[in-house]
């Protein structure tokens, strides 16, 4: 199968078939470069990062569950560098081509996965999300992703960022495929019952460029109409932006400890902007750590009381469609701080999150949000596959 979208890692294409007569039985699926595969580097996105590591002898949990369920395994996604990226560009190994918007970044970490199943080369795809890789590619390539409750998928065998707020995602072309590998990756079927009650969040709205919310306002009611009541209400009263910084803080200086170990004994290879994020975490005060633990508990006791049981929350996934490609810096870095606003919650928090898409910008796509009380995964699959039957 050819990569004209150079959404797959350099080198020997991986197929491994799934199992004869599982639910997923003539779906295929890509994983991305974090993720383990028996007798294949996990490449992680950085070409030091395999240097002296074993070859992986089993498949990552997620990987094998796929696989188990009959879904066949047709390669390894780019990702950007150790996943330390949220747009898709990745110096090593370019960036995959966003079929859904030409010209424009896929969104990252998981840019590769995103990419091939938005080209149609695959029917899924697995993806990580820490602050936002999975969110965010789905909203720029018009695509159903989830980032599940976290701490509810297995992550054995899927390389690490930020522990705290890791979390194994995937993606989908359709509602009816979202639903049927969610239902096996959450190991329980996925409910008729919908929720009854809708949070509009009105910050996130109004952070939003306009017509990315002016947009998003015909999938909002047809929402509302499915759901029942619903309110508005501001989702961070401190300010998206006081939740991003908590992020901001959390992250970098986890996957600082995560990774200081390699780069004490190899001093690898990085990108500028991927090495002086990993700088800036290591130079993050043990005050500041604290502020953003106490924010986190902050945030935590909003989204529980936002989303008791039978409420699901709706806010856009990112506030502006995918930006061009090869932009410089300086352009990039205030896009990136805009997206943690809108992200923030999904490590602080912990919430499950899907985005749905349906909506576009001047033909760009654009994501819609749903979060739910933790635990609800497979409930907000219901929304998004009963949202699609009501177009």
């Amino acid at each position: 199968m050819t990569d004209e979208i150079g959404a797959f890692v350099p080198g020997p294409r991986v197929r491994i078939e799934g199992r004869a007569g599982g639910p997923l039985s003539g779906l295929t699926f890509a994983a991305k470069d974090l993720f383990d595969v028996a007798s294949v580097p996990t490449g992680g996105g950085n070409h030091d990062w395999p240097t002296g590591r074993p070859t992986p002898t089993q498949h990552a949990w997620a990987v094998q569950t796929l696989l188990d369920a009959g879904a066949t395994l047709i390669g390894k996604t780019i990702t950007d560098e150790v996943s330390l990226g949220i747009l898709g560009e990745n110096a090593f190994d370019g960036t995959p081509r966003n079929v859904a918007a030409p010209g424009r970044v896929p969104g990252g970490s998981s840019s590769g996965s995103a990419a091939a199943v938005a080209a149609g080369i695959c029917d899924t795809a697995l993806g990580t999300d820490t602050g936002g890789s999975v969110r965010v590619p789905a909203s720029f390539c018009g695509l159903y992703g989830i980032r599940p409750t976290h701490g509810r998928i297995d992550v054995a065998g899927m390389m690490p960022q930020a522990p705290t707020s890791d979390t194994t995602g995937w993606f989908a072309r359709d509602a009816e495929t979202f639903a049927k590998v969610s239902s096996v990756m959450l190991g329980e079927a996925i409910p008729a019952a919908l929720p009854g009650k809708l949070v509009i969040a009105v910050d996130a709205f109004g952070f939003a460029d306009t017509d990315v919310a002016e947009a998003l306002q015909p999938m909002v009611k047809r929402l509302a109409a499915l759901v029942g009541a619903s309110r508005e209400e501001p989702m961070a009263p401190q300010g998206l932006s006081v939740w991003a910084r908590a992020q901001r803080a959390l992250q970098p200086a986890e996957a600082y400890n995560t990774f200081k170990g390699w780069l004490d004994t190899r001093n690898p290879r990085f990108a500028f902007s991927v090495a002086r994020a990993l700088v800036m975490g290591s130079l993050i005060s043990e005050s500041d750590r604290a502020w953003a633990n106490l924010m986190r508990q902050e945030a935590r006791a909003r989204m529980r009381y936002l989303l008791p049981p039978d409420t699901i929350l709706c806010l856009p996934t990112t506030p502006f469609p995918a930006p061009l490609v090869g932009q410089p810096l300086h352009v990039l870095e205030p896009l990136r701080d805009r997206i943690t606003c809108l992200c923030a919650q999904g490590g602080l928090a912990g919430h499950p999150q899907v985005s749905l898409p349906g909506a576009t910008v001047d033909g760009l796509p654009v994501g819609l949000s749903i979060i739910g009380a933790r635990g609800s995964d497979a409930s907000l699959v219901a929304v998004a596959r009963a949202l699609a039957g009501a177009r």
